[in-house]
């Protein structure tokens, strides 16, 4: 469904330091890193054109970042002792804690997942949608 979900960051060196081990909790590797631009990308592993990809780098047209209202990329957890262990990562990197990890059954009956801030405020969640 997606190319690539972009998020702005404004302090590029603190956010990969988050987002780095962040994605190596949720089994998702790295596919690049330009801290010239600065940019980095993590990347779907074994699909074949390397899509979706999820990238942090600063705003395209050189303004400011500013964390979205009502906007939420969620990554998926292989199980709720993923999500658990990503929500737990996220905090002690610096995040702050949005939700934590639980039963959410008002979006459906296995839906388990967490919610937090990056450090540079931008909403994340982290979902598992089967039964354990």
């Amino acid at each position: 469904m997606f190319s690539h979900v972009f998020v702005g960051v404004s302090d590029f060196e603190r956010a990969l330091a988050f987002y780095t081990p962040l994605m190596a909790s949720l089994g998702l590797p790295p596919r690049f890193c330009d801290r010239g631009r600065p940019w980095a990308g993590w990347q779907t592993p074994g699909s074949a054109n390397g899509r979706p990809l999820f990238l942090i780098g600063r705003p395209h047209d050189g303004q400011a970042h500013l964390p979205g209202n009502g906007q939420m990329p969620a990554f998926l957890a292989a199980d709720r002792a993923g999500v658990d262990a990503a929500h737990a990562l996220a905090l002690r990197l610096g995040g702050r804690c949005e939700g934590p990890p639980g039963l959410r059954p008002d979006y459906h009956p296995h839906y388990y997942g967490a919610y937090f801030r990056d450090t540079e405020g931008n909403k994340l969640g982290v979902a598992c949608h089967t039964a354990e």
